[in-house]
Order: structure tokens, then sequence, then C-alpha cells
């Protein structure tokens, strides 16, 4: 007997409701001393916000490593050259604070999100090239039937930025869709998911 395809479906709206949990926002407790703050909202294509989206956020920790088993890098210190070099980078010691670097956050009735972490480290591509400090960002939302996948920059990392071999896929009109803003509190990131100011999304 030979069945047919499955149907297709969308993300959501059920990732908002099961997925979340408290502190999932949290990649650092607010108190944090190099605590920041990242919020926005996710907009459809109509510029309507979306608000049963998931945002999920990945990064490096400040001296730019994971907190995963995947990093193959030692925690020893190591030199990072070109326009990103700021001296040596070390994983943070035995003991110190936690980071998990991930974190997870539903948005709401308004489309708002936010993520409470701390600023990430460059890190190398797998061929060792450096990227600009940046943090991954996945959107699951109603009518998607992928996660669709983009990145946060930070505007003070001009000349970084300006290195950074992703970031110099993008066409140079759209780069700005990628780059947060400075704001009260922290930065705002805006996720608009369709439309003439559609951030940029990238097929991994």
């Amino acid at each position: 007997m030979t069945g047919g395809l499955t149907p297709s479906q969308t993300v959501g709206p059920f990732l908002s409701l099961v997925l979340p949990w408290p502190d999932g926002p949290f990649v650092v407790e607010e108190s944090d001393p190099d605590a920041i703050r990242i919020f926005g909202v996710v907009y459809d294509g109509s510029g309507v916000p979306v608000g049963d989206a998931l945002v999920e956020t990945w990064q490096a920790d400040p001296d730019g490593y994971f907190n995963h088993p995947d990093d193959p890098r030692e925690k020893a210190t190591v030199p990072l050259e070109g326009p990103l070099d700021r001296g040596l980078r070390s994983a943070a010691p035995p003991g110190g604070p936690d980071f998990r670097g991930f974190g997870r956050c539903p948005t709401g009735a308004d489309g708002t999100y936010h993520i409470v972490t701390r600023r990430p480290g460059p890190v190398p591509t797998a061929d060792g090239t450096p990227q600009a400090p940046h943090i991954d960002v996945s959107v699951f939302a109603r009518g998607l039937l992928n996660r669709v996948i983009t990145r946060i920059y930070f505007p003070e990392e001009d000349v970084a930025n300006a290195a950074d071999p992703v970031l110099n896929s993008v066409p140079a009109e759209r780069r700005a869709t990628l780059i947060a803003e400075p704001a009260e509190g922290g930065y705002r990131f805006d996720v608009r998911l369709q439309g003439a100011h559609e951030t940029v999304f990238f097929a991994i």
C-alpha cells in the first residue's frame, strides 16, 4: 500500500503557547551588570503586528565562545587578527557567571518581544574568517511553513560589520534590516516577515 504525501502545515500558532518557559527571554539576569535588552515587534506583510509568533536567539558569549559542545575551540586564549582584533580571547572561566546563549520569547498581543542578554563577541566562520559580533535569530509564526532565520548586528561595530562576510553577502540597500537601532534601555530590532522593508532572511 502506498500513501500520499502528508499535507503541509504551518509552524504556528501553537508554538507560542507550548514552547515558552518563564525565564526564556532571560539569557542573563536583568541584574547582570553587562546585560543589554533587545526588543522589537514582529510584523506581517501588511504591517500588522503578529501576536502569536515565537522569537529564538542563539549567540556567542562576550568572549566569542558558544555554550555548546559543538564549539570545537579550546577554552584557552586565542588570538584574533584583523579588523576585529581586540586582543586575546578566552571563554568564561570555570565557576564564572552562567551564560546559556539561548533565548526564547513569544510575542505579546501587540507583536512585541524582548530578550535580555550580553553583547556577543566576534566568532570565526568554519574557515576561520572573522565575523562581526551578532546574534542569530529564528522566528516562528502562523502562515510560515518553516522558521525564518536572520541576524542582529550592532551599529557600533561599523568596522567589523564592514568586514563581515555574511553581512557583505547582502545587497547594500538591505543591510540596514539586520542592524539593531540604539534605543532607551537597549536596542530595537523589528522583524518584518514580508513587504517593502522585509527583514533579510537566510537559507540555512
